[in-house]
């Protein structure tokens, strides 16, 4: 028996279950929403990371054939003034930015500061005596190229580190034919290479030459100067 004036309360109830889990849907949709959106930046932020993992790997140097020494005389004594290699752009890479810092044209004393230059690429040398940070370095391209200093796939740069002043004006096995970078480049010469204070590189030194350009893997190059010395020595 139904008794006069009681309420039927059953179309509430469902009103309330279907608010419930309307609410239950919005709040698994938003949730979805941000995980998804969480994982594709993710898989975004680690795409950009793989791409420029491989630009660093493509953008190296590779050094071609033999590297050389070139000695003079400072004074009287014997010594090594700059190291000579080839180098080329590794896995047809992005193009490398080889602008130089310095030039070199036999006449007076080299190497010759480029004035505004502004070098992408960094020399640095070391041995069991000392290691200079910030060498001079000249580049000429060898065979075909396209007249930028940019290394490009194909192309090939022969590369001179100098560690020290060569005066042109002596003749390279005469006395005093090279000297020491006292940094003023006025006149010719370069600065940050081997001064009075430092140490010689004479024979049997052992060295490490890196070039670190601006993008992309520095190239190593160890090598030995021989144990007896002459004006042109191939260190492979």
């Amino acid at each position: 028996m139904i008794l006069r004036g009681a309420r039927d309360q059953t179309g509430i109830t469902g009103l309330e279950t279907a608010i419930v889990l309307i609410a239950f849907v919005v709040v698994a949709s938003v949730f979805a929403f941000t995980i998804l959106s969480a994982g594709v930046f993710a898989s975004e932020a680690n795409k950009q990371t793989i791409h420029a993992g491989l630009q660093e790997t493509r953008t190296g140097l590779r050094q071609h054939g033999s590297a050389f020494a070139f000695t003079g005389f400072v004074g009287t004594t014997q010594a090594v003034h700059k190291i000579v290699f080839i180098v080329s752009n590794s896995l047809a890479g992005e193009p490398v930015d080889l602008t130089a810092p310095y030039s070199s044209d036999d006449s007076g004393t080299d190497p010759d500061v480029i004035a505004g230059s502004t070098a992408a690429t960094i020399v640095s040398y070391a041995d069991e005596n000392q290691r200079f940070s910030d060498l001079p370095w000249t580049m000429t391209f060898i065979g075909s190229n396209n007249g930028d200093p940019l290394l490009e796939d194909g192309e090939k740069v022969e590369i001179t580190v100098w560690l020290m002043d060569r005066i042109t004006g002596v003749a390279v096995g005469s006395n005093n034919s090279i000297a020491y970078m006292d940094g003023n480049t006025s006149n010719g010469g370069g600065t940050g290479g081997i001064n009075s204070t430092d140490t010689l590189i004479i024979k049997s030194t052992r060295f490490v030459i890196e070039l670190t350009p601006q993008l992309g893997s520095p190239l190593t190059i160890q090598r030995a100067i021989p144990p007896g010395l002459r004006s042109v020595m191939n260190l492979n």
